[in-house]
C-alpha cells in the first residue's frame, strides 16, 4: 500500500483539510480516507477494512483495481495518454465503438460516441434525438434520476437533494408515470396496476404533451436513485411500441443498469425490447470517466462533424480500461456471477422480511437488488430515518452501504460482482447486526 502522501496527516486531519476546502453541496457516505481497494475491499490510510456493497454507486462491477484494467491502463499512459480524438483519432475508441455496436441489442447497423459522464451521454442523446427527429420535446419518468446538469435535472424526478434551488430548469422536459408495484393502489392485482399505469400513460400523451412534437422518451430500464424499481415486461414493450408508432426516439438509460449489473450485458434485454439509444457509463471503465451512446447509425449520423464531442471525451485511458472491463466480463462470466450474488441476497433478505417488520419489499433483477424500509408492513408508509440509520451503522462497522429512493428508504446493493460468496455473506451479516441494533 503507497502511503507516499496519505500519512502525511491523520484521518481527523484529512477530514478538517476536507472540510476546510471541498465543497460543502459535495456528499461523504463515509468519512473515513481510501487508501487501497481490491475486488470487493477498500482499506483506509489506518488500515481498516471495508467490505464494498456500494461499488462507487454502481460503478465497480469487475471491482477495485481489477488486474486487467491496471495492466491496460499502465501500457496505455507509458504510451500516450490524451491526443483528443477530435484532433487525432486512436485505434481503442474505434476498436471500443466497434464492440459496443456489437454487444448491444439489435442487428441493425449502429454507431457510436464516447464522452465523459453519464449525464453527459443522456445530454448528447437528447441532442442526437432532437437533430435527427427535428422535434424538441423530452420525456423521462416519474422517480428516474439522469444527472445533474441543467437538462439532466430537468429530467430527474427528485426534488431534493438533486434539484431543490437550482433552477430554472430546461424547457419542454416532461415526467410520464412509471409503475411501482409496492405502493400500488390496494386490492390491484399487479396486471390490473399495469393497465392502469399504461392508461395513464397514454392519457399522458394527450394532457401533458404532444406525441408528435417529442424527439425522445428517456427511460432506465431499473430505476436507480428512484429505488431500484422493475417495471414488468409488458409496460416497457408497450412504451417501445408507442415510440415506434409515433416516430419517438427510445432511449434506454443503462448508466447504473448495465455491464452485467442485472445478468445481462444490458437490462433492456430483459424486456426483449430493442432500443433506438442507449446510454452507457459507471461501470463501463472501472472507475475512468467514460461514457456512451450508442444505437442506430441514422441516429448518430445525423449530426455534423464538430456538432458533438468534448475535449476529454472517449480518452485513450477509459477506452483500454473499457476494452479490459468486456474481456474481464466474458473470461469471468460475471452476467452469470450477478445472478447467483442477486440470488443469495435476495433469500437472505426474504428471511430477514419475516423477522424484522420494517422490510416492506425485496426486490431484485439479477445483482441489482434492494430492500425498501418501511414503519410496518401493513401501511408500507416509508421509513427513511430507519433506512439512513442502517447505511449509517453498517459504514461505522466495515461495509460500505447506500440508500435510494424518492423517499430515502432503499437499502440498495451494488456490491463488485466479483465479490467472494464469503465477503458477500459477512457484508450480510453487518446488515443484520444493523437491523438488530436499529
Amino acid at each position: 500500500m503507497s502511503q507516499t502522501t496519505t500519512n502525511r496527516f491523520s484521518t481527523e486531519e484529512w477530514q478538517g483539510k476536507r472540510d476546510q476546502y471541498v465543497a460543502r453541496g459535495v456528499s461523504n457516505g463515509n468519512r473515513h480516507l481510501a487508501a487501497k481497494g481490491k475486488g470487493a475491499e477498500l482499506f483506509d490510510i489506518d488500515g481498516n477494512r471495508f467490505i464494498d456493497f456500494a461499488g462507487a454507486i454502481g460503478t465497480l462491477n469487475v471491482g477495485h483495481s481489477h488486474p486487467k484494467v491496471v495492466e491496460a491502463v499502465k501500457a496505455q499512459a507509458e504510451s500516450l495518454i490524451h491526443p483528443g480524438f477530435n484532433v487525432m483519432m486512436y485505434e481503442s475508441y474505434i476498436e471500443l465503438a466497434e464492440k459496443l455496436c456489437h454487444l448491444t441489442p439489435g442487428d441493425h447497423d449502429k454507431k457510436a460516441i464516447f464522452l465523459n459522464s453519464g449525464a453527459e451521454a443522456v445530454e448528447n442523446a437528447v441532442k442526437i434525438a432532437r437533430k435527427y427527429t427535428k422535434r424538441q420535446a423530452v420525456v423521462s419518468f416519474t422517480r428516474g434520476f439522469h444527472g445533474r446538469t441543467n437538462m439532466t435535472m430537468s429530467m430527474t424526478s427528485k426534488v431534493k437533494p438533486y434539484k431543490f434551488g437550482f433552477g430554472p430548469f430546461a424547457s419542454e422536459v416532461y415526467q410520464a408515470p412509471y409503475p411501482y408495484y409496492y405502493q400500488k393502489p390496494e386490492g390491484l392485482s399487479d396486471a390490473a396496476y399495469d393497465e392502469y399505469i399504461i392508461d395513464q400513460f397514454n392519457q399522458f400523451f394527450v394532457a401533458a404533451v404532444a406525441p408528435e412534437t417529442v424527439a425522445c422518451v428517456v427511460m432506465e430500464p431499473v430505476q436507480g436513485e428512484g429505488g431500484f424499481i422493475v417495471p414488468s415486461k409488458h409496460f416497457v414493450q408497450h412504451v417501445a411500441s408507442f415510440c415506434q408508432q409515433h416516430g419517438i426516439v427510445f432511449v434506454a438509460d443503462e448508466i447504473q443498469t448495465g455491464f452485467a449489473r442485472t445478468g445481462k450485458y444490458f437490462a433492456i434485454e430483459h424486456f426483449d425490447v430493442v432500443p433506438d439509444l442507449i446510454t452507457v457509463s459507471k461501470s463501463l471503465a472501472a472507475g475512468l470517466p467514460l461514457s456512451g451512446v450508442v444505437g442506430r447509425k441514422e441516429l448518430l449520423d445525423a449530426a455534423d462533424p464538430g456538432e458533438l464531442g468534448g475535449t476529454y471525451a472517449g480518452s485513450p485511458l477509459g477506452c483500454v480500461a473499457a476494452l479490459a472491463v468486456l474481456d474481464i466480463i466474458e473470461t469471468e462470466q460475471l452476467n452469470q456471477r450477478s445472478e447467483h450474488i442477486g440470488q443469495v441476497i435476495e433469500d437472505k433478505a426474504n428471511d430477514w422480511r419475516t423477522k424484522y417488520p420494517f422490510i416492506g419489499e425485496v426486490r431484485r433483477l439479477g445483482a441489482m437488488a434492494a430492500i425498501e424500509i418501511v414503519e410496518d408492513q401493513t401501511t408500507r408508509t416509508p421509513d427513511k430515518k430507519r433506512a439512513a440509520a442502517i447505511a449509517a451503522y453498517a459504514n461505522d462497522h466495515g461495509l460500505l452501504l447506500l440508500t435510494a429512493g424518492i423517499n430515502g428508504n432503499i437499502i440498495r446493493f451494488l456490491t463488485p460482482l466479483v465479490i467472494t460468496d464469503e465477503l458477500l455473506h459477512e457484508g450480510l451479516g453487518i446488515i443484520e447486526d444493523a437491523f438488530k441494533a436499529r
